[in-house]
């Protein structure tokens, strides 16, 4: 049973569509479920994201982690864009089945994945920042929950 939440992010998803000339894309997936997420970034000069969209292919749970996600980390720095966690998408929304924690973990992939693009676009190391995986198994998501 999905939350109040999560219903909502699902019917009414922020921030959906793409940025032309984004500082970041990062494009994460799922193979088993088919699921996959494009998170685009704009970042500005002082390293703050202005302005962050989302295109999903995928479940219900996997439209709404991505339009939270993208709720929480406009307007933070780069920092603290890496610090939103799975965990943290699926606080924001009231919780997840257990079946659908994956969906978070695309999201919080997704975002990594853009922050990725960004510091390699413009050179730079961020911290703490890893290589993203691109395909995020089952594994991953019990691992998590």
């Amino acid at each position: 049973m999905y939350t109040e939440k999560v219903m909502d992010h699902f019917q009414n998803p922020r921030n959906m569509g793409e940025i032309e000339d984004a500082s970041g894309i990062g494009t994460v997936g799922n193979a088993k479920c088919g699921d996959i997420m494009r998170i685009y970034l704009d970042i500005d000069e002082a390293g703050v994201i202005q302005d962050c969209k989302f295109k999903t292919f995928g479940c219900g749970a996997a439209v709404a982690t991505s339009s939270m996600a993208t709720e929480l980390v406009r307007g933070k720095t780069v920092q603290e864009a890496l610090q939103v966690t799975n965990q943290a998408v699926m606080e924001a929304l009231d919780g997840l089945p257990p079946v659908k924690v994956h969906c978070s973990l695309l999201a919080e992939e997704g975002i990594h994945a853009a922050l990725w693009d960004y510091a390699q676009k413009h050179g730079i190391v961020i911290e703490g920042l890893e290589k993203p995986k691109t395909d995020i198994g089952e594994e991953e998501a019990e691992e998590e929950y």
